[in-house]
């Protein structure tokens, strides 16, 4: 068996939930032509195991906003950029180019490339960029984010007649005017009313700008949906703008099997979606369309799902699967090394962190709204509960058996080898407030808390976390045993096998333990998670102070000047008890060695990224058929 060991990547990577990207030439033999197959590995298809199914195709959305959707979504569709293997930010000139033409007011244009379509033939144009900017600017919301209802599915149920986009970019709010496109369509201005660090990582095209305005807006013609959805936007259509929201925030989502419709996955870049199963398989094939620089190597790509990772491996050993990237455990890295010589291990640091976060909107125990709107006593209780996490008991038991250098993560911010990480984690306290390991003075120091605060001991407090990940219902063990010892709060499982979806109902949870996956390398990736109203703020932090410190970082260039404004804001982060961070992830891929090419990158889509290097030499195991997916329902 051949098993590579790769270091963590030192870039200072942010935390957030999403990424499309990917980089370098396309493999050898390949050619810029889609219908031309000179090149193509014939009649290949390549299996992956993974541990959350697909469930929408609208990735910019609250709902939507989640890993196990950007990697599917990243074999469909191209981009203007991605990262290589140094996470370096590369153009896809085949796709469309973009250039800054002025640093005040910065300002930079966008154009696609006229041989680009979606793949009903539609053309990929400024209208779609337009709608990616109004959907996630902010700008045309009528109803503001404190009154939004969500159903159990973190849907908005009390839209009614308002504009509604659930979701939101620190980049896309930042340019006004409203863009101008240019005369052939191709072309789109963007003008940022303040200058913007991470404007080359801040803007793309999402869901197709035609689809959305004749769903919503009742057009049977292409051509004239797209027309009217840009008139809705220049003129501030609200009547137009709430259908339009609505579809946009709703419309993309998947049942239980491929949408009957297909415009509702439509494909412009390697790969067409063809068969999906929820929570069992998705299925994707080349697209003989597809034109640009980076065409796909290998015929069929499949993705199956299973959240147990010692099942995974267990498929990858039966010809079930090809690659795996399984959560790891002792367990698994052990089994990995055990399969023998057709197999290879990857591992390292990989691109996700462990946290655990407290919600502060949801008449728990957290929020203030539970005593009668006293923040301090909110705050204080989720103090005293932070402080009875045994982060340190954590990476003892599950992480250093698979990386024996491994420590508990002390800020959000930046991975461990990141080269400024030391100094936010100095700045931001920490340490000091919650420290890792759960002794009798972190206990007293709790009760003294709760006892201040005049509150009922025990609290329940219900955890939410993967139901089917072996990982985390053994950290969930860890920590209950511990917090349950105190005596003052009382774990509740709240585990839940689509945990990802729920996130954005904080009724079904108090605290939450899963992971963000990063998705690029600015300092703004961040901001998402602590602005109010931002994509990946479930909770409803709100800290005036830590939005002038977003505020502040986002039009800074200077790294160093940067790293003392994010130990700034996360000190309130730590003043105000928000959650905790817990470890940086071991990784671990698992392939067998008839499939080249495979090199994972600590951003997302990981392994997926360089799809176009791929190649097969031997056997592999065969995508899922309809029959086989029915079978598999009955026994």
């Amino acid at each position: 068996m051949k098993i590579r060991r790769f270091a963590a990547f030192g870039a200072a990577v942010a935390a957030t939930a999403l990424a499309l990207s990917a980089c370098q030439s396309p493999g050898s033999g390949s050619d810029d032509n889609g219908g031309d197959d000179e090149g193509l590995s014939q009649d290949t298809a390549v299996t992956f195991g993974w541990n959350q199914s697909f469930y929408e195709y609208n990735g910019d959305s609250s709902t939507g906003n989640a890993t196990a959707n950007a990697i599917v979504l990243y074999l469909m569709n191209s981009a203007f950029r991605y990262f290589d293997e140094d996470l370096n930010i590369a153009q896809d000139t085949s796709f469309g180019t973009y250039e800054k033409t002025s640093d005040d007011p910065l300002t930079v244009e966008y154009t696609v490339n006229d041989d680009v379509a979606w793949s009903d033939g539609t053309p990929v144009d400024a209208a779609d960029m337009l709608l990616s900017w109004a959907a996630t600017s902010g700008h045309f919301n009528t109803l503001a984010d404190e009154e939004v209802e969500t159903d159990e599915e973190g849907n908005v149920t009390n839209q009614g007649d308002n504009v509604y986009f659930s979701g939101t970019s620190v980049a896309s709010s930042y340019i006004i005017p409203t863009p101008e496109i240019s005369e052939d369509g191709k072309t789109i201005t963007l003008v940022y009313d303040r200058p913007f660090a991470d404007w080359e990582q801040g803007f793309g095209i999402g869901v197709p700008a035609h689809v959305v305005a004749m769903h919503a807006l009742g057009i049977d013609d292409a051509t004239e949906a797209k027309e009217a959805l840009i008139d809705a936007i220049n003129n501030d259509d609200t009547e137009a703008l709430a259908a339009i929201s609505q579809f946009w925030n709703e419309g993309f989502q998947f049942g239980d099997s491929l949408p009957d419709d297909e415009s509702l996955y439509l494909s412009n870049g390697a790969y067409l979606l063809t068969d999906f199963v929820r929570d069992q398989y998705v299925t994707l094939e080349r697209n003989p369309d597809y034109n640009g620089d980076r065409p796909a190597n290998v015929e069929r790509v499949t993705i199956r799902y299973n959240g147990d990772p010692m099942a995974s491996l267990q498929a990858l050993q039966n010809g079930e699967v090809d690659v795996i990237e399984p959560q790891a455990t002792t367990d698994i890295l052990q089994a990995a090394e055990a399969l023998g010589e057709d197999f290879t291990v990857l591992t390292g640091d990989a691109a996700t962190y462990e946290h655990i976060d407290l919600a502060q909107n949801n008449g728990g125990p957290f929020d203030p709204a539970a005593y009668g709107g006293d923040a301090a006593i909110a705050r204080d209780v989720r103090e005293a509960f932070l402080l009875l996490i045994p982060r340190e008991d954590i990476v003892d038991t599950l992480i250093r058996p698979l990386n024996p250098e491994a420590n508990v993560r002390q800020t959000n911010l930046a991975v461990p080898s990141a080269p400024n990480y030391d100094a936010i984690v100095a700045a931001n306290g920490y340490e000091e407030a919650f420290p890792a390991v759960v002794d009798q003075s972190s206990i007293d120091r709790a009760t003294q808390l709760l006892t201040d605060a005049g509150v009922t001991t025990p609290i329940d407090v219900r955890i939410m976390t993967d139901s089917l990940n072996t990982r985390r219902q053994n950290q969930l063990q860890i920590i209950s045993d511990t917090v349950n010892a105190s005596g003052l709060f009382s774990i509740v499982d709240a585990s839940n096998a689509d945990w990802g979806a729920l996130l954005s109902d904080t009724s079904q949870y108090d605290a939450a333990i899963f992971g963000w996956q990063s998705t690029g390398t600015g300092a703004t990736n961040s901001d998402a998670n602590y602005r109010p109203g931002a994509i990946n703020n479930f909770y409803g932090y709100d800290n005036p102070e830590v939005t002038a410190l977003l505020d502040e970082i986002a039009v800074t260039t200077d790294q160093d000047t940067v790293t003392e404004l994010q130990g700034e804001m996360e000190a309130f982060l730590v003043q105000d008890a928000f959650g905790l961070p817990i470890y940086q992830h071991p990784g671990v891929d698992v392939y067998r060695n008839s499939i080249e090419g495979i090199n994972p990158i600590a951003l997302s889509p990981t392994v997926f990224w360089n799809y176009w290097e791929w190649d097969v030499t031997g056997d592999t195991a065969g995508e899922p058929t309809s029959e086989e997916a029915t079978e598999e329902a009955t026994e």
